[in-house]
């Protein structure tokens, strides 16, 4: 669930929805790497100012909902989660690298979408978790409570 994010000079809640395909829209993302990706994307929310609200992944493509301040532009964002996913997948899943050549991991580019927390949050969010899924989701926060839960 988004939060305000109160820094020392202002107060933000700064929503956007992002569109990764991969690299020639191969069909590399399986639920090994599905799941490397969200682990990737955990650790960048500790060492960067972006909070992940859901992150969603089909075959060859993978929706982030995130979160972050003013001060770190959508390009940052972007070609920070682009950049740091790819290496790190192509570090641990080194398979992957006979269907992409070339050493890239993502297209060049990307969709970006800016959510409102009033309007249509809540839509998006159910539609990043259902990408991919047939059956069940793997929740990616599972300590905390959300906004999607029947338990509010």
């Amino acid at each position: 669930m988004s939060l305000y994010l109160h820094k020392s000079h202002n107060v933000s809640c700064l929503i956007y929805h992002i569109v990764c395909p991969t690299k020639y829209r191969r069909i590399v993302i399986s639920k090994h790497i599905d799941q490397t990706i969200k682990s990737i994307c955990l650790e960048i929310a500790k060492r960067y100012d972006i909070h992940f609200l859901e992150i969603g992944a089909d075959k060859d493509y993978a929706h982030f909902l995130v979160q972050s301040v003013p001060m770190m532009l959508p390009k940052n964002i972007v070609q920070t989660i682009k950049s740091i996913t790819a290496r790190m997948v192509l570090k641990t899943h080194p398979e992957v690298r006979k269907d992409l050549w070339g050493g890239a991991f993502w297209t060049s580019g990307c969709f970006i979408n800016t959510i409102s927390r009033n309007g249509s949050e809540s839509a998006i969010a159910d539609y990043v978790k259902n990408q991919g899924t047939e059956k069940g989701y793997l929740r990616l926060h599972r300590d905390t409570p959300t906004l999607f839960d029947n338990t509010l």
